[in-house]
């Protein structure tokens, strides 16, 4: 049984809502397979489904391992946080194989951070007496990824966002191991209009948007609601790079609305395209969507994607 057999009963697993399914469906199996690469959405590994399934694959005499996982462990400027897990029949339990733990980074990734610990170590000097928070966050960087001032405990910005989340966004885009958003970019050109926000959008969920720059290495998951729903469903893209986002929402609440919307134009936001969101999930370049596809089922059919890259790597890991 190949691989790409194994694979398809991943999908198959995907449609089964609790492990007493799989337990069922592995027992009407007459071979079990050899691999099982299993996803879900990031809560599953709390889950009584999650218990059932790995008692199941236990009885069945698979070893396992279970991971959270999202594209920016490798260095991808997207935010994709997914459970995961790899599991085998009969075999030695997987070298790295931690019972009961879910693993947030690769194996891989784990043993060369632990070299690096030991060389800081050895190293000493000023940076042992800084913080683990001075070390991992540099509070200049400003929500349009330039530089910025620390800013006050607990107050609220200029968006709907509290000081700790815009730390967060200043630490993701100090990350120098995470590529910019830039280099899976396309061209600008007369076409992107298209994806330009709707008025009525900008209007209504400005001060939601998660709004980011080429040079910036973050971005928000991107689900199957993107380019028709604006909450929560993607980053969109400020392709003014010179304007500062602060200034353009500074006092904009005591202005009459169309004054507003001058200002959120100068932004010039636009949605990413789905080759964009292709090229974040790690599909090659010469993947494409039949002419007759429209970019509504782009969108939907990537929002329900998995990142090609984090996969692969867990098939390697898995097989090798």
């Amino acid at each position: 049984m190949n691989l790409r057999i194994h694979l398809l009963f991943l999908t198959v697993l995907l449609l089964l809502e609790t492990g007493t399914a799989v337990y069922i469906f592995l027992l009407w199996l007459q071979k079990l397979p050899k691999y099982l690469l299993l996803e879900n959405v990031k809560g599953f590994e709390s889950s009584s489904a999650r218990n059932e399934l790995v008692r199941t694959l236990e009885t069945c005499g698979f070893k396992y391992q279970e991971f959270l996982l999202s594209p920016t462990c490798l260095g991808i400027p997207n935010s994709r946080m997914r459970y995961f897990l790899i599991a085998k029949l009969h075999e030695e339990p997987f070298s790295f194989q931690a019972p009961g733990q879910v693993l947030t980074r690769f194996p891989d990734q784990d043993l060369q951070d632990l070299l690096e610990d030991k060389a800081a170590d050895k190293v000493g000097g000023a940076s042992s007496s800084l913080s683990s928070e001075e070390k991992n966050l540099d509070l200049n960087i400003g929500p349009d990824c330039r530089s910025k001032k620390n800013l006050s405990k607990g107050a609220f910005l200029f968006k709907l966002e509290t000081v700790e989340e815009m730390e967060r966004k200043y630490g993701q885009d100090n990350d120098s191991s995470i590529q910019m958003l830039k280099d899976f970019l396309e061209e600008e050109s007369e076409e992107m209009s298209q994806y330009s926000l709707p008025t009525k959008s900008i209007l209504r969920y400005a001060f939601l948007l998660d709004i980011v720059k080429p040079t910036c290495r973050r971005s928000t998951c991107f689900t199957k609601g993107y380019g028709h729903y604006v909450e929560g469903t993607g980053s969109v893209l400020q392709t003014a790079v010179d304007v500062e986002l602060e200034s353009v929402f500074k006092h904009i609440e005591e202005l009459p609305e169309e004054e507003k919307l001058m200002k959120w134009s100068t932004l010039k936001l636009r949605y990413f395209t789905p080759r964009e969101i292709a090229n974040l999930h790690g599909f090659p370049l010469e993947f494409g969507f039949p002419d007759k596809i429209t970019i509504k089922q782009c969108y939907r059919l990537l929002g329900n994607s998995l990142n090609v890259h984090v996969v692969a790597k867990l098939i390697s890991i898995l097989v090798g």
